[in-house]
């Protein structure tokens, strides 16, 4: 079984010291699912890339700012979830932040 709050502060601590601001990891993998907690210092971005066939961001800590083409920014905070569009996007953190990425790596027939 997986701690996710334990997982979420340590993370944090690890991202508020690291270099790049930042620290992950994957939590859950089965076939083509994927759960990971990322935790960002604040100001820190993962800058703009493509989304997966599916994905949701759930906030654990802190508060994001999720920029999709097309669809402006989308502030989340703490408990909040959304699905991330089809559209490549960019997250950074308004303030020491952690969240739980789902991901659906592929879609069986496609």
């Amino acid at each position: 079984m997986t701690n996710v709050n334990l997982l979420t502060e340590a993370h944090l601590t690890t991202a508020r010291t690291a270099a790049n601001g930042r620290s992950a990891e994957v939590v859950l993998h089965d076939g083509p699912l994927r759960q990971t907690i990322l935790a960002l210092r604040a100001g820190v971005e993962l800058g703009e890339h493509n989304s997966p066939p599916a994905a949701s961001i759930q906030v654990l800590r802190g508060r994001v700012r999720v920029t999709a083409l097309g669809e402006g920014d989308v502030e989340l905070g703490e408990g909040e979830l959304r699905v991330l569009t089809h559209e490549r996007h960019a997250v950074s953190a308004i303030e020491d932040a952690a969240f739980l990425l789902t991901t659906v790596t592929s879609v069986p027939g496609s």
